[in-house]
């Protein structure tokens, strides 16, 4: 979402990342921020008001958001902050270990077999108030999921599934998906066609069991409450003060639980304020937090444990494809991609470290057929040319008239800011347009983005599972998260060979081919891969970071005690 990742949202991928979703697009650098704080606990007992980031007496964990989680209703969720806390409350049929490899979740083992898979799950799976975990839970979710009355924007994620899309589109009833609870703890699995990568599919967030009768009787708040969750995971969601502080707790009910060694995550801080944080990383408030370029001396001065992470997300400018807008037109786009350039706003103005210029919608770290797919399938990203710009500009005037103020809808944070304001300058400077900057807070722009109010928005995406088609479908005409409905059938053409095909140089040529059709039609600017460069309080250790699945992962962590 990507990662969990999801476009954006400091959670990385939501999934991403697959919610990824997520780094709120333009918080760039700035990671989600772990604070580890001594709190009042009603699990552990913890003294009311300890100031100190790690706390090996009560276990306790505090963490920082940026912004609360818009969604915990894992049916509807795409962004990766939500994807993060999903990810600890919450589990699928399978996840990721310490290694970031596929591993048995509630599934204790599956196989998967042509067009069929089927899981066997755990018996001693269990919900937070002490009833099993059964097949019926998952097949209800993704029934749910794929309900056109539910609208989930990630219904498409279960379309390998039988029936799934056409579901839908309101073709078929959702009792007619190709998945069935053989008994409690046999979940069989019939696809569409043979896939690659079904397995790395179940990992994602919508994929997660939800129980029919709790979800009727919380309807419509579920999810929207701490009360009003039923979890599987390694932790409860004990406290949501919205807007102010969220408490995660060790759930007993686990069925892992003798192996989670914290038993209280924290998040009493909600500021996308970088130096806010860094203020209490300094005050041994927070255990981890992001540094900004003009950090980082003061960083290793103090000697602080720094270290660098690629969170698998790109972040770009996405156009609005409608008839209304006149970023519609294709010179109009043209003249915008020849005049910008991605290094300049990454070296010149973003300035933190680990960030790479964006060249494609795909990044660095994607496999190809032998190696990694850019190093097989460069990315033919253009140039900046003012006069070829100027010279698209002038024919998009003969076809347009005037160009009105263009809207680019962004982030209200710092880093979004003056990225932000680079492309109002710069455009203004080389093509004399008018931009408009629209900042919101992560929950509107995410409405703003799904209602198409907006002529250019900043926006990223973090990998939902593993493979380059968790990026190469985002711009396909029937993507609900390509939010300026773009269209090109060719495109849509190479997505469908991506999806069916089972050999993976047919694959990755059908890769090449979108990247060059987005790249030749000006669809989206990739501005930069993100890193980060962060501080971690030494005493804690076992987090884990990673570019697919959830991520930061503290199920595995613990503190060294002195």
């Amino acid at each position: 979402m990507s990662s969990a990742r999801t476009p954006d949202q400091t959670f990385d991928r939501f999934a991403g990342r697959q919610l990824l979703i997520l780094a709120l697009a333009g918080i760039a650098g700035i990671t989600l921020l772990m604070v580890l704080l001594g709190w009042a606990s009603s699990l552990t007992g913890a003294s009311a008001g300890a100031n100190v980031a790690v706390d090996p007496v009560t276990k306790t964990i505090t963490l920082h958001m940026s912004t609360e989680p818009p969604q915990l209703n894992s049916s509807l969720a795409t962004d990766m902050l939500s994807g993060m806390v999903l990810g600890h409350v919450m589990e699928g049929l399978l996840r990721y270990d310490q290694n970031s490899e596929l591993a048995p979740g509630v599934a204790e083992r599956w196989h998967i077999d042509g067009n069929g898979a089927t899981f066997w799950l755990r018996k001693d799976a269990l919900w937070s108030d002490g009833q099993p975990v059964t097949a019926h839970d998952f097949v209800f979710a993704w029934r749910l999921a794929l309900d056109p009355e539910n609208a989930s924007q990630y219904a498409f994620i279960l379309h390998p599934i039988k029936n799934a899309e056409a579901i839908t589109r309101g073709e078929l009833p959702v009792d007619a998906l190709g998945v069935e609870a053989s008994g409690d703890h046999t979940l069989r699995v019939e696809l569409e066609r043979p896939i690659a990568y079904f397995d790395k599919l179940v990992a994602f967030p919508t994929y997660y069991p939800i129980r029919e009768d709790f979800y009727q009787q919380t309807n419509p708040r579920y999810g929207a409450e701490s009360d009003t969750l039923l979890y599987n995971g390694a932790f409860m969601l004990t406290r949501w003060v919205h807007g102010a502080h969220l408490r995660l707790e060790k759930n007993p009910q686990y069925w892992n639980h003798e192996q989670i060694q914290i038993n209280v995550l924290d998040f009493p801080y909600i500021t996308t304020d970088p130096n806010a944080a860094l203020n209490l990383f300094k005050d041994n408030k927070i255990a981890q937090t992001g540094l900004a370029a003009e950090n980082l001396y003061e960083a290793m001065e103090r000697r602080w444990q720094i270290q660098r992470f690629m969170d698998g997300s790109v972040f770009f400018v996405e156009f609005n494809f409608r008839d209304d807008r006149a970023t519609k037109n294709l010179h109009l786009r043209k003249a915008i991609q020849l005049a910008t350039d991605p290094a300049e706003l990454v070296y010149k103005v973003t300035k933190l470290p680990g960030y790479l210029p964006g060249e494609s919608i795909f990044p660095v770290w994607l496999k190809g057929v032998n190696g990694f797919f850019r190093q097989e399938y460069p990315a033919p990203a253009p140039t900046m040319d003012l006069d070829a710009a100027r010279e698209h500009l002038a024919q998009a005037k003969r076809e347009l008239g005037e160009i009105p103020a263009l809207v680019l809808l962004t982030g209200d944070n710092p880093l979004s800011s003056l990225q932000s304001e680079y492309f109002q300058q710069v455009l203004r400077k080389n093509l004399g347009l008018d931009v408009r900057i629209d900042k919101q807070i992560f929950k509107q722009r995410l409405a703003k983005m799904t209602s198409g109010d907006f002529d250019m928005v900043m926006a990223g995406w973090g990998p939902d599972y593993d493979d380059p088609l968790t990026f190469g479908d985002l711009f396909a005409s029937w993507n609900p998260n390509n939010r300026g409905m773009y269209a090109n059938a060719e495109l849509d053409a190479n997505v469908e060979i991506a999806k069916t095909s089972l050999d993976p140089k047919t694959r990755m040529d059908a890769f090449g081919e979108i990247q060059r059709i987005l790249i030749e039609d000006a669809a989206v600017l990739p501005n930069y891969e993100r890193g980060s460069t962060f501080v971690v309080n030494p005493a804690m250790k076992g987090m884990v970071r990673r570019a697919v699945g959830l991520d930061p992962d503290y199920t595995y962590a613990y503190i060294d005690e002195p």
